[in-house]
């Protein structure tokens, strides 16, 4: 389930690192994932959920639950669940990554750079979505 958004969402990280991404790396997932939406459009949104709107907003209840100790997303928008779940997939395809999160994690304090960004794109690229 939601396959094409983990495939976007690794396209995503992988973009902005090759476009040479040179913020703090602790702020990588912020640019990725916070500073655009995943889409804009009400009908696009009904779309993707499908008949799986149920597990999403179950996903971002329980996300939101856990991280902040209250639910902040509008789950009756389902532009807003959508771009809340793109967000929380972002999370997943970074750090269900085990190199990929052992470089960042490395890193976490320091300025992006080529190297270390060429290094978290071959994680990436070498890793497979499930």
């Amino acid at each position: 389930m939601w396959y094409e958004m983990k495939v976007d969402a690794k396209d995503a990280i992988i973009e902005c690192l090759e476009n040479g991404y040179d913020d703090y790396y602790c702020d990588l997932h912020n640019e990725v994932f916070n500073t655009n939406y995943y889409v804009t459009g009400t009908a696009e949104a009904k779309t993707i959920l499908g008949e799986n709107v149920f597990d999403a907003v179950g996903r971002i209840y329980s996300y939101e639950n856990d991280n902040f100790g209250e639910i902040y997303t509008d789950l009756s928008e389902p532009m807003k669940v959508v771009n809340m779940l793109y967000y929380i997939i972002g999370e997943e395809v970074m750090y269900d990554n085990d190199e990929f999160r052992e470089i960042i994690n490395e890193h976490w304090d320091e300025c992006a750079d080529k190297e270390t960004n060429m290094k978290l794109i071959k994680a990436l690229k070498n890793s497979e979505i499930f």
